[in-house]
Protein backbone atom coordinates (compact mmCIF):
# COMPACT_ATOMS: atom_id res chain seq x y z
CA UNK A 1 0.00 0.00 0.00
CA UNK A 2 1.27 3.06 -0.57
CA UNK A 3 2.04 6.00 1.80
CA UNK A 4 -1.12 9.20 1.14
CA UNK A 5 -0.19 12.18 2.18
CA UNK A 6 -3.22 13.62 3.71
CA UNK A 7 -4.15 17.47 1.76
CA UNK A 8 -4.68 19.17 5.32
CA UNK A 9 -2.21 21.27 7.38
CA UNK A 10 0.28 19.51 8.90
CA UNK A 11 1.39 21.39 12.65
CA UNK A 12 4.66 20.09 13.71
CA UNK A 13 7.54 21.57 15.53
CA UNK A 14 10.70 22.26 14.11
CA UNK A 15 14.07 23.79 15.46
CA UNK A 16 17.12 26.02 13.52
CA UNK A 17 20.35 24.20 14.35
CA UNK A 18 23.59 24.61 12.34
CA UNK A 19 24.25 22.09 9.36
CA UNK A 20 27.50 21.12 7.97
CA UNK A 21 27.16 21.18 4.18
CA UNK A 22 28.98 18.74 1.89
CA UNK A 23 31.60 20.36 0.41
CA UNK A 24 31.16 22.33 -3.17
CA UNK A 25 33.64 20.24 -5.54
CA UNK A 26 32.54 16.75 -6.73
CA UNK A 27 32.77 14.27 -4.63
CA UNK A 28 32.55 10.53 -5.65
CA UNK A 29 31.05 7.88 -3.70
CA UNK A 30 31.04 4.50 -4.98
CA UNK A 31 29.39 1.30 -3.41
CA UNK A 32 32.98 -0.28 -3.40
CA UNK A 33 34.68 2.75 -1.76
CA UNK A 34 36.55 1.88 1.56
CA UNK A 35 39.29 4.87 2.38
CA UNK A 36 38.55 3.62 5.95
CA UNK A 37 35.12 4.45 6.13
CA UNK A 38 31.87 2.62 6.70
CA UNK A 39 29.75 1.73 3.73
CA UNK A 40 26.86 -0.48 4.63
CA UNK A 41 25.81 -1.35 1.16
CA UNK A 42 27.76 -3.95 -0.80
CA UNK A 43 26.58 -4.65 -4.43
CA UNK A 44 25.66 -8.15 -5.38
CA UNK A 45 26.82 -7.97 -9.06
CA UNK A 46 29.96 -9.29 -10.28
CA UNK A 47 32.61 -6.81 -10.85
CA UNK A 48 31.90 -7.19 -14.65
CA UNK A 49 28.60 -5.31 -14.05
CA UNK A 50 28.41 -2.27 -16.30
CA UNK A 51 28.45 0.97 -14.22
CA UNK A 52 26.54 4.04 -14.43
CA UNK A 53 27.27 7.34 -13.37
CA UNK A 54 24.84 9.14 -11.03
CA UNK A 55 24.25 13.01 -9.95
CA UNK A 56 22.11 13.65 -6.73
CA UNK A 57 22.49 16.72 -4.89
CA UNK A 58 23.62 14.54 -1.41
CA UNK A 59 22.04 18.00 0.30
CA UNK A 60 18.27 16.80 0.10
CA UNK A 61 17.05 14.35 2.85
CA UNK A 62 15.34 12.17 2.95
CA UNK A 63 15.83 11.83 -1.13
CA UNK A 64 19.96 12.54 -0.77
CA UNK A 65 22.19 12.76 1.81
CA UNK A 66 25.41 11.83 3.66
CA UNK A 67 25.82 10.09 6.64
CA UNK A 68 28.91 10.42 9.10
CA UNK A 69 30.90 8.58 6.84
CA UNK A 70 30.76 10.51 3.80
CA UNK A 71 28.52 7.77 2.12
CA UNK A 72 25.35 8.74 0.50
CA UNK A 73 21.37 7.43 1.62
CA UNK A 74 18.27 8.24 1.76
CA UNK A 75 15.03 7.62 -0.27
CA UNK A 76 16.56 8.31 -3.99
CA UNK A 77 20.03 6.30 -3.20
CA UNK A 78 18.22 3.19 -1.98
CA UNK A 79 15.84 3.47 -4.98
CA UNK A 80 18.52 3.70 -7.81
CA UNK A 81 20.84 1.17 -6.06
CA UNK A 82 17.42 -1.61 -5.99
CA UNK A 83 17.12 -0.43 -10.18
CA UNK A 84 20.35 -1.25 -10.60
CA UNK A 85 20.79 -4.42 -8.47
CA UNK A 86 17.12 -5.58 -10.89
CA UNK A 87 18.51 -4.82 -13.99
CA UNK A 88 22.10 -5.55 -13.48
CA UNK A 89 24.48 -2.63 -13.24
CA UNK A 90 26.22 -0.78 -10.63
CA UNK A 91 26.05 2.89 -9.44
CA UNK A 92 28.43 5.68 -8.90
CA UNK A 93 27.38 8.75 -6.82
CA UNK A 94 28.98 12.43 -8.04
CA UNK A 95 27.19 15.26 -5.18
CA UNK A 96 26.58 17.71 -7.55
CA UNK A 97 24.32 21.76 -7.00
CA UNK A 98 20.91 20.70 -7.81
CA UNK A 99 21.41 23.13 -11.91
CA UNK A 100 24.91 20.77 -12.11
CA UNK A 101 23.16 17.74 -11.68
CA UNK A 102 20.96 18.58 -14.72
CA UNK A 103 23.52 20.22 -17.02
CA UNK A 104 26.07 16.93 -16.53
CA UNK A 105 23.02 14.74 -17.62
CA UNK A 106 22.79 16.70 -20.95
CA UNK A 107 26.72 17.76 -21.30
CA UNK A 108 26.97 13.53 -21.09
CA UNK A 109 29.51 13.77 -18.23
CA UNK A 110 26.49 11.55 -15.77
CA UNK A 111 24.34 8.95 -16.63
CA UNK A 112 21.56 9.91 -14.65
CA UNK A 113 20.69 12.11 -12.23
CA UNK A 114 17.86 11.64 -8.84
CA UNK A 115 17.34 13.90 -5.84
CA UNK A 116 13.87 14.88 -5.57
CA UNK A 117 13.65 15.68 -9.13
CA UNK A 118 9.66 16.46 -9.63
CA UNK A 119 8.21 15.79 -13.58
CA UNK A 120 7.56 19.11 -15.03
CA UNK A 121 6.47 19.74 -18.96
CA UNK A 122 9.61 21.88 -19.86
CA UNK A 123 12.08 18.76 -18.11
CA UNK A 124 10.25 16.07 -20.15
CA UNK A 125 10.56 18.06 -23.50
CA UNK A 126 14.59 18.24 -22.78
CA UNK A 127 15.03 15.48 -20.93
CA UNK A 128 14.39 11.91 -20.97
CA UNK A 129 12.30 11.25 -18.51
CA UNK A 130 11.67 8.24 -16.36
CA UNK A 131 8.15 6.86 -14.95
CA UNK A 132 7.21 8.05 -12.15
CA UNK A 133 8.45 6.45 -9.08
CA UNK A 134 7.58 8.08 -6.25
CA UNK A 135 4.27 10.76 -5.07
CA UNK A 136 6.26 13.55 -3.97
CA UNK A 137 3.24 16.66 -3.74
CA UNK A 138 4.59 19.79 -3.27
CA UNK A 139 3.67 22.08 0.08
CA UNK A 140 4.13 25.30 1.96
CA UNK A 141 5.84 26.02 5.47
CA UNK A 142 4.97 28.85 7.30
CA UNK A 143 6.05 29.95 11.03
CA UNK A 144 3.99 33.25 12.16
CA UNK A 145 0.91 32.84 14.16
CA UNK A 146 -0.69 36.14 12.62
CA UNK A 147 -0.79 33.86 9.07
CA UNK A 148 -3.38 31.19 8.07
CA UNK A 149 -2.63 29.60 4.60
CA UNK A 150 -4.47 26.84 3.11
CA UNK A 151 -3.00 27.22 -0.41
CA UNK A 152 -1.31 28.75 -3.20
CA UNK A 153 -3.78 31.38 -3.61
CA UNK A 154 -3.06 32.69 0.24
CA UNK A 155 0.52 33.29 -0.75
CA UNK A 156 -0.65 36.46 -2.34
CA UNK A 157 1.14 39.40 -0.24
CA UNK A 158 3.58 37.65 0.99
CA UNK A 159 7.36 37.12 0.55
CA UNK A 160 7.94 34.20 -0.38
CA UNK A 161 11.04 31.60 -0.37
CA UNK A 162 12.02 29.03 -2.89
CA UNK A 163 14.69 26.66 -4.19
CA UNK A 164 16.25 27.54 -7.20
CA UNK A 165 15.04 25.67 -10.14
CA UNK A 166 12.00 24.08 -8.57
CA UNK A 167 8.84 23.60 -9.63
CA UNK A 168 7.36 25.05 -6.61
CA UNK A 169 9.21 28.39 -7.54
CA UNK A 170 7.64 28.35 -11.11
CA UNK A 171 3.96 27.99 -9.42
CA UNK A 172 4.42 30.62 -7.25
CA UNK A 173 5.53 33.14 -10.16
CA UNK A 174 2.47 31.59 -12.43
CA UNK A 175 0.08 32.12 -9.39
CA UNK A 176 1.86 35.67 -9.37
CA UNK A 177 0.35 38.28 -6.90
CA UNK A 178 3.40 37.84 -3.92
CA UNK A 179 5.30 40.69 -2.69
CA UNK A 180 8.55 39.09 -2.95
CA UNK A 181 9.75 36.13 -4.25
CA UNK A 182 13.51 34.64 -2.83
CA UNK A 183 15.30 31.81 -3.88
CA UNK A 184 17.90 29.69 -2.19
CA UNK A 185 20.34 27.11 -3.51
CA UNK A 186 19.98 24.23 -0.76
CA UNK A 187 16.40 23.16 1.55
CA UNK A 188 18.27 24.45 4.31
CA UNK A 189 18.90 27.92 3.73
CA UNK A 190 14.93 27.80 2.85
CA UNK A 191 14.70 26.83 6.62
CA UNK A 192 16.75 29.57 8.14
CA UNK A 193 15.27 31.91 6.06
CA UNK A 194 12.06 30.82 7.38
CA UNK A 195 12.95 30.79 11.23
CA UNK A 196 14.78 34.10 10.54
CA UNK A 197 12.16 36.03 9.73
CA UNK A 198 13.51 36.29 6.50
CA UNK A 199 10.18 35.27 4.49
CA UNK A 200 6.94 34.64 5.50
CA UNK A 201 6.48 31.23 4.02
CA UNK A 202 8.61 28.88 1.99
CA UNK A 203 7.55 26.22 -0.94
CA UNK A 204 9.30 23.02 -1.38
CA UNK A 205 8.56 19.10 -1.52
CA UNK A 206 6.03 18.13 1.42
CA UNK A 207 8.62 15.15 2.30
CA UNK A 208 11.42 17.17 2.53
CA UNK A 209 9.24 19.68 4.66
CA UNK A 210 8.08 16.90 6.62
CA UNK A 211 11.79 14.96 7.71
CA UNK A 212 12.89 18.43 8.55
CA UNK A 213 10.43 19.40 11.00
CA UNK A 214 10.67 15.86 12.64
CA UNK A 215 14.24 15.91 13.26
CA UNK A 216 14.54 19.85 14.36
CA UNK A 217 11.20 19.92 16.88
CA UNK A 218 12.17 23.26 18.30
CA UNK A 219 10.20 25.75 16.40
CA UNK A 220 6.78 25.42 15.86
CA UNK A 221 5.13 25.39 11.80
CA UNK A 222 2.10 24.47 9.86
CA UNK A 223 3.07 22.63 6.79
CA UNK A 224 -0.05 22.23 4.10
CA UNK A 225 0.36 19.85 0.94
CA UNK A 226 -1.19 22.02 -1.73
CA UNK A 227 -0.79 18.81 -4.64
CA UNK A 228 -2.54 15.28 -5.29
CA UNK A 229 -2.13 11.82 -6.79
CA UNK A 230 -3.31 13.06 -10.32
CA UNK A 231 -0.94 15.99 -10.72
CA UNK A 232 1.81 14.97 -13.11
CA UNK A 233 3.60 17.43 -11.15
CA UNK A 234 3.63 15.44 -7.76
CA UNK A 235 5.15 12.54 -9.32
CA UNK A 236 9.12 11.98 -9.03
CA UNK A 237 10.91 11.09 -11.83
CA UNK A 238 14.71 10.06 -12.83
CA UNK A 239 16.68 12.50 -15.75
CA UNK A 240 18.61 11.13 -18.29
CA UNK A 241 19.69 12.65 -21.70
CA UNK A 242 16.71 12.87 -24.20
CA UNK A 243 17.60 9.99 -26.76
CA UNK A 244 19.45 7.75 -24.41
CA UNK A 245 16.14 5.30 -25.04
CA UNK A 246 18.18 2.13 -23.31
CA UNK A 247 18.96 3.67 -20.58
CA UNK A 248 15.51 4.64 -20.19
CA UNK A 249 14.09 1.76 -20.77
CA UNK A 250 16.13 -0.08 -18.76
CA UNK A 251 15.21 2.68 -15.59
CA UNK A 252 11.64 2.24 -16.09
CA UNK A 253 11.56 -1.75 -16.25
CA UNK A 254 13.31 -1.95 -13.37
CA UNK A 255 10.65 0.96 -11.42
CA UNK A 256 8.07 -1.61 -12.59
CA UNK A 257 9.45 -4.66 -11.31
CA UNK A 258 9.82 -2.59 -8.28
CA UNK A 259 6.93 -1.26 -7.48
CA UNK A 260 5.24 -4.79 -8.29
CA UNK A 261 7.74 -6.60 -5.76
CA UNK A 262 6.92 -4.08 -3.16
CA UNK A 263 10.35 -2.78 -2.95
CA UNK A 264 9.81 0.65 -3.44
CA UNK A 265 7.13 0.71 -0.70
CA UNK A 266 10.22 -0.47 1.70
CA UNK A 267 12.03 2.15 0.62
CA UNK A 268 9.24 4.55 1.47
CA UNK A 269 8.31 3.11 5.26
CA UNK A 270 12.11 2.97 6.15
CA UNK A 271 12.56 6.79 5.52
CA UNK A 272 9.35 8.30 5.89
CA UNK A 273 7.52 5.90 8.89
CA UNK A 274 7.01 8.06 11.68
CA UNK A 275 10.25 6.72 13.50
CA UNK A 276 12.50 7.17 10.73
CA UNK A 277 13.43 10.52 11.18
CA UNK A 278 12.78 9.82 15.09
CA UNK A 279 15.19 7.17 14.81
CA UNK A 280 17.86 9.15 12.58
CA UNK A 281 17.86 11.85 15.12
CA UNK A 282 17.57 9.68 18.06
CA UNK A 283 14.42 11.65 19.43
CA UNK A 284 11.01 10.94 20.69
CA UNK A 285 8.15 11.13 18.10
CA UNK A 286 7.16 14.52 17.08
CA UNK A 287 3.14 14.91 17.34
CA UNK A 288 1.30 15.86 14.03
CA UNK A 289 -2.00 17.10 14.50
Amino acid sequence: MRIVYQLLPVILSVGLISCSQPESSENLQTAEATNNKKETFVSKLPDSAPVIKVATTGTMPPFSFQDDYGNMQGIDIDAIRAIGEEQGFKVEFYTETWQNMFDSVESGSRDLAISGISYKVDRDARYGLSNSYFFNPSAIMYAKSNLTINGLSDLKGLHVGGMEGTKQVDQVKEMGGYSDLSTTVTTFLLFEDLLQGKVDAIVQDLPLLQYTAANHPEHKVVIVPYEDESNPAAQQVILMAKGNDSLIAQVNEGIAKLKASGEFKKIEDKWLSASSADTAANKPPVEQK
